[in-house]
């Protein structure tokens, strides 16, 4: 990686969510030169409400046996709920649609349960990344505006990660298994575990490699009022 940093409208098209990393660590100077990237996001009423802890080594190893062990027996302890079933109509549509086009690319049928769950259970690999940022956050009234907070600052630092040649993920199951991980990392109960970030190098020789999701038209998500 060059220490060219890509502009903005370069970088927001580039950023894809990476399922298959390297073991090429980042370093340390790397690491921070995002973080301070993301400290820029906005928040409501300059709250800064995000409280991060960037693991790697040991501790995501540790990290990773607990996830895996606990999900194989259907030990789950998620701070926020999540379910396919809650999506409808076309939102519904996009989703299985974007699990096609991954299975797809790593030749895995709709039928094949073992391969496809084996493929689930690559998430708490972290896909292989050498380093996962974990963003837990305070909790304020509904916590729907600290929420956005953090989804803000998880933008910034994916966005910085594509502009400096990196890559990284967002995955929602990293928070399904909140109590544990508030227990490896020395987190307070009262901070709330919203999503995790793998990150590091992508691999470019993964059968999931070549994979970009598609997006709709501007015209099918905006409406413009003169």
């Amino acid at each position: 990686m060059s220490n060219q940093v890509l502009a903005f409208d370069e970088a927001v098209r580039q950023r894809f969510s990476s399922r298959a990393f390297l073991s090429t660590p980042l370093t340390d100077e790397q690491i921070q030169a995002v973080l301070q990237d993301a400290q820029y996001s906005p928040s409501n009423c300059n709250t800064q409400p995000w409280n991060v802890h960037i693991v790697s080594g040991a501790t995501k190893d540790a990290l990773q046996k607990m996830m895996i062990e606990n999900d194989i027996a259907g030990n789950v302890t998620p701070d926020f709920s999540f379910s396919y079933d809650d999506f409808h109509g076309d939102y519904y549509e996009r989703s299985q649609r974007q699990a096609k086009v991954y299975y797809d690319a790593l030749g895995i049928a709709r039928d094949d349960k073992e391969k496809r769950r084996e493929a689930y259970l690559r998430n708490f690999n972290f896909f292989g990344a050498p380093h996962v940022a974990f963003l837990f956050m305070p909790s304020f009234g509904d916590n729907v505006r600290v929420a956005s907070d953090i989804g803000m600052y998880g933008q910034s630092f994916l966005l910085s990660l594509a502009a400096r040649g990196f890559a990284g993920i967002p995955q929602t199951l990293l928070g399904f298994h909140a109590d544990a991980t508030r227990k490896i990392l020395g987190v307070p109960d009262d901070y709330r575990l919203l999503f995790g970030i793998s990150f590091g190098y992508a691999d470019p020789d993964a059968p999931s490699a070549g994979v970009r999701m598609w997006r709709q038209s501007v015209d099918e998500s905006v409406t413009l009022h003169n």
